[in-house]
């Protein structure tokens, strides 16, 4: 029934917002128009917001890893020793793009579901000063691990390395000012928080690190970032651009600038508490610590023989055509993860906590019908009373 009514809740690609489709659907027009311009010029000066700074905003047509492979294109010569802190698969992925590019790589391994360590950073920094940039991943998707990038950009600020983050699955739902942490190159992609389909990333250089970039002996073309920017000073890009993307990106801006980015941020921590608190209520374990959590993902690791996560989905998608994420890596068929990000809110919430009730007892799970819900709703009601009491 309804086979287009599916309901993502996955940790992306998230629910696009109507009138950011309706967006998307206007005529196409020439993107090297004076019409097309002015708008991009305009959209990408309203991404700061989100950023948190005052740095231009780069706009690449590609997805987000695109947007980490540039970090590394425009920082990274051959033979540079770099410092990679991965938590987790896409922690994972930045060392993979390393040694693409010819780096030589340093790594700091923290456990999956565990975050980096801030003085593990600093003994490396000290050990190797030879250190040319520490990339780090602020919500690692896979395991739904919030890293500690204020308390790393401290370690890495005082040295000549930069400090390269991945905030693919964070920007937007999690706090991450970039000039008042001091932070280097930040990463995004369209597809999550950002309530857009998939297809474009964006960055943002510090001044630190755009030094880096003009010394820079890697080769680059399509990643060239002295081309986007020499482009973004005359309203454009320098190859063509997603413009039906852009049109919903001017939409998905008017929706940020209404509620107001620390609202934004708020709801995304309104949601975690809830689907963390049902979570506990009904008996299931936590993959990660409250301390160490992210607002944009929630990752559940079954108590080992009670069920199949894996039936679980599969029951959650044939039943009500609600798709939630597996295990990655070593994790999969192990773990699944609940997303709580961009297009969503309390409410939505309370929907995937009530039909993932019904799934657990599907599959065999020994839980308490309600006692999930009750449990998101108290945990919403909690934060009303915080809110009345300011």
């Amino acid at each position: 029934m309804f086979k287009e009514h599916i309901i993502l809740r996955i940790p992306g690609p998230t629910p696009i917002p109507p009138n950011v489709e309706r967006a998307m659907a206007r005529p196409m027009v020439g993107h090297r128009s004076g019409e097309f311009s002015k708008e991009f010029a305009a959209t990408a000066a309203r991404l700061k917001l989100v950023f948190q700074t005052e740095q231009d905003v780069f706009v690449l047509a590609g997805s987000g890893t695109a947007g980490l492979e540039a970090a590394v294109a425009n920082t990274v010569s051959p033979g540079d020793t770099v410092l990679i802190c991965t938590s987790g698969n896409f922690g994972d992925r930045f060392t993979k793009i390393a040694k693409a590019y010819g780096a030589n790589p340093l790594v700091i391994e923290a456990e999956w579901g565990t975050t980096i360590n801030p003085d593990d950073v600093r003994t490396m920094l000290g050990a190797h000063p030879e250190i040319k940039a520490v990339f780090a991943t602020h919500c690692e998707t896979s395991t739904g691990v919030l890293n500690p990038i204020r308390e790393i950009a401290d370690v890495v600020r005082p040295t000549d390395a930069i400090l390269i983050v991945d905030a693919v699955s964070s920007l937007g739902g999690a706090d991450l000012p970039m000039d008042a942490w001091g932070l280097d190159i930040v990463v995004t992609g369209s597809q999550k928080a950002l309530m857009l389909p998939t297809g474009l990333c964006f960055m943002a250089v510090s001044e630190k690190a755009w030094q880096r970039v003009e010394q820079n002996a890697n080769p680059r073309f399509y990643f060239d970032l002295r081309a986007y920017k020499k482009q973004l000073a005359a309203n454009t890009t320098p190859y063509t651009p997603a413009v039906s993307l852009i049109y919903g990106l001017q939409e998905v801006m008017n929706m940020i600038e209404e509620e107001g980015v620390q609202n934004m941020f708020a709801r995304h921590k309104t949601m975690q508490r809830m689907v963390r608190a049902a979570i506990k209520a009904l008996g299931l374990r936590l993959y990660t610590e409250d301390a160490i959590s992210s607002p944009t993902v929630t990752s559940v690791y079954p108590v080992e023989g009670t069920f199949d996560p894996e039936q679980l989905r599969k029951v959650l998608r044939n039943e009500f055509n609600i798709a939630i994420a597996g295990g990655q890596a070593h994790m999969k068929g192990k773990i699944f993860r609940i997303g709580h990000m961009g297009y969503a809110t309390p409410v939505d919430m309370l929907q995937v906590i009530a039909a993932l009730e019904i799934a657990l007892v599907q599959v065999g799970a020994s839980i308490e019908l309600g006692a999930g819900v009750r449990a998101a709703q108290e945990a919403y009601l909690q934060k009303q009373e915080v809110t009345a009491h300011v």
